[in-house]
């Protein structure tokens, strides 16, 4: 039996002469961004990237058919499908900084006089971002209902990407989601910071070349666009913390993928941890995924 060890060092290979082998993982979490606002997809071209539209799109929403047909019927076509425009490049824009998009945002900002046609121009809108960009729009927190952008287009192979600027961090995101679930899906933030330090990523405040302040990049930046959870554990003197996976990774990623990613990093069949393979395969089936 294999185990990923505390302090990640079988890992090191994701950031020197492994890289290739994840930027499929790390592009299938973050590829809607190259696309330049989609349309560059086959630029040069007119073509219309067609997908079969989510049946199963839908948000909580008290407004009834019969209510949204009669606002429909108050406005003309043409104003409903500006309005759909309008809240598709908003959604792009906004998405940008990966951070969820609050409904009240989307009110205020864009649909305005026209709240009472909100679940139709949302849902039509989520129609084109899916027809045209291969996009969908998850409501990500019921609650406070906030929403991502996930790629609804397949993975892409390794050979076919190109570089960007944000796959280095996409690629330090990977590590750490890795070793969260290979660690029973909850890490010590100091246990996280061992391992970085032993990959050679300074965590202490300094300004590492290729991310930045990594200190806030996991705590702030992964954190608010809700890659990762960092809670504070109770009754804990002096404070501390620990991660999870947050609800985004769970939409852009799986852990039978993060599973796959890890034992190619260490030469290994993902059998070789029957426990989180079970998981993984749980999950898979579970979301029709297998």
């Amino acid at each position: 039996m294999c185990s990923v060890a505390t302090d990640g060092t079988e890992l090191v290979a994701f950031l020197t002469r492994g890289k290739r082998r994840t930027e499929s993982l790390s592009k299938a979490m973050s590829q809607h961004r190259h696309s330049g606002g989609g349309s560059s997809r086959g630029s040069g071209s007119s073509k219309v990237w067609h997908m079969e539209v989510d049946e199963e799109f839908s948000f909580s929403q008290t407004q009834t058919l019969s209510q949204a047909q009669r606002s429909l019927e108050q406005h003309s076509p043409s104003e409903v499908e500006q309005k759909v425009n309008e809240l598709v490049q908003f959604l792009l824009i906004k998405d940008q900084k990966k951070i969820p998009i609050k409904r009240t945002d989307i009110l205020k900002y864009v649909i305005k006089d026209y709240k009472d046609l909100f679940p139709e121009i949302l849902r039509q809108a989520n129609q084109t971002l899916q027809q045209v960009f291969g996009l969908g729009v998850v409501e990500i927190d019921p609650k406070y209902h906030s929403y991502i952008l996930i790629s609804k287009f397949p993975p892409l192979e390794a050979d076919t990407v190109n570089d960007d600027e944000n796959t280095p961090k996409m690629g330090l995101l990977i590590i750490i989601l890795s070793v969260i679930f290979m660690k029973g899906n909850v890490i010590k933030e100091s246990a996280v910071w061992e391992m970085l330090r032993r990959l050679h990523i300074d965590c202490s405040g300094g300004k590492h070349k290729v991310f930045g302040d990594v200190k806030k990049l996991v705590t702030e930046e992964f954190v608010r666009q809700k890659y990762l959870e960092y809670t504070r554990l109770p009754h804990k003197d002096p404070p501390e913390f620990e991660f999870r996976w947050g609800p985004r990774a769970f939409k852009e990623t799986s852990k039978k993928q993060i599973l796959q990613f890890v034992a190619k990093i260490q030469h290994q069949n993902p059998k070789s941890w029957m426990s989180q393979y079970n998981e993984a395969e749980a999950e898979a089936s579970a979301m029709g995924k297998l």
